[in-house]
């Protein structure tokens, strides 16, 4: 009689298996699921959380800073925080990259998540999880859509100055070097359109899209493509030279709420960045994605947690590869 009983509870333990695990994605070698720290530490999403918030309420634009963080790790040597890392032996850091350098920000609010974690449940949770569930959390105070982030992945013990420069799509490539680099990380058309969404906050520099007020294709010429009303305005805080630093909303409707207004601006020709507006110019495919999710925002939000989990999947460290690193900035040293 015993032994039925357990073997019944064994038949409903594997049914209820597929259930537990809806969130799973294999990764190589190992699984990244929800529940990884709800023993280990289970104020961990709290503790993120809070931190994120009291950030995002001191400053709107931290929430598409650490969106973006997690974004530029991801597309170098994949989700493991390589991106924290600051020069020091042979390490040379990512944050000196064409793509961060001046750019990239939001480390020391990581730092303070870490800080808090570190007091709660030492050595446990990495920064690479860390930023995951920032990004995640961003989205979600921004107005934006929520997800169950899968957890379980480690901290590298290097970083890439050159993959930092070739691997992350820049303002300035053509649609299809963008395509061939979200493709490169096994992400598709649909995912490039989706993630771009998350120009619906924050800010991006005059130098990063000043070639369209002047001289697009090295003939002296704008960009025409570019609204002519909307590319006066900018001129007038994005001259010829200088002014650089000078930051521009990226989605001028709605800048701090994250929301379809990006999409529907790109359908006006007021797409800020030349990335932004060939994904309307360039590709029918991409075109059309651009209208559906500029007619219904409850679609491009689905479809943006489904290409975030996609994006935090990339070429994670899992099991006994890489590390749970104490400082995030620093690889851990042989007593840490």
């Amino acid at each position: 009689m015993a032994k039925s009983i357990s073997f019944l509870m064994l038949i409903t333990l594997l049914a209820l298996a597929p259930l537990c695990f809806s969130h799973n994605t294999k990764s190589n070698g190992g699984y990244l699921y929800p529940q990884f720290y709800d023993r280990s530490c289970p104020k961990a999403q709290q503790i993120v959380e809070s931190v994120v918030a009291k950030a995002v309420a001191k400053e709107a634009r931290m929430a598409a800073s650490l969106l973006r963080l997690h974004f530029h790790d991801c597309f170098v040597k994949g989700c493991d925080a390589s991106i924290l890392l600051d020069s020091s032996g042979t390490i040379i850091s990512e944050k000196r990259s064409n793509p961060n350098r001046n750019s990239a920000r939001g480390f020391e609010v990581i730092d303070e998540i870490k800080s808090a974690i570190e007091k709660e449940c030492p050595h446990t949770v990495s920064c690479a999880d860390i930023m995951a569930l920032a990004a995640r959390d961003s989205t979600v105070l921004t107005g934006g859509p929520s997800w169950e982030v899968p957890l379980g992945r480690r901290d590298s013990k290097g970083a890439s100055l050159s993959g930092s420069n070739g691997n992350i799509p820049a303002p300035n490539n053509t649609f299809q070097t963008i395509l061939t680099k979200f493709k490169l990380k096994g992400l598709d058309i649909v995912d490039l359109v989706a993630l771009s969404g998350s120009h619906t906050i924050g800010n991006s520099r005059c130098t990063s899209f000043r070639q369209r007020l002047y001289n697009q294709s090295g003939n002296g010429q704008p960009d025409y493509t570019l609204d002519q009303s909307y590319a006066v305005q900018l001129r007038s805080r994005c001259p010829r030279s200088g002014g650089d630093q000078n930051l521009f909303f990226l989605d001028f409707v709605t800048p701090t709420k994250f929301d379809n207004s990006y999409f529907k601006n790109l359908l006006a020709s007021k797409g800020l960045l030349n990335s932004d507006q060939v994904l309307v110019t360039k590709n029918e495919g991409s075109l059309e994605l651009v209208k559906k999710y500029a007619e219904n925002n409850k679609l491009f939000f689905q479809q943006f947690a489904k290409s975030m989990i996609k994006m935090g999947n990339i070429s994670p460290l899992t099991g006994s590869k890489g590390e749970i690193r104490k400082n995030c900035r620093k690889i851990n040293t042989k007593d840490t």
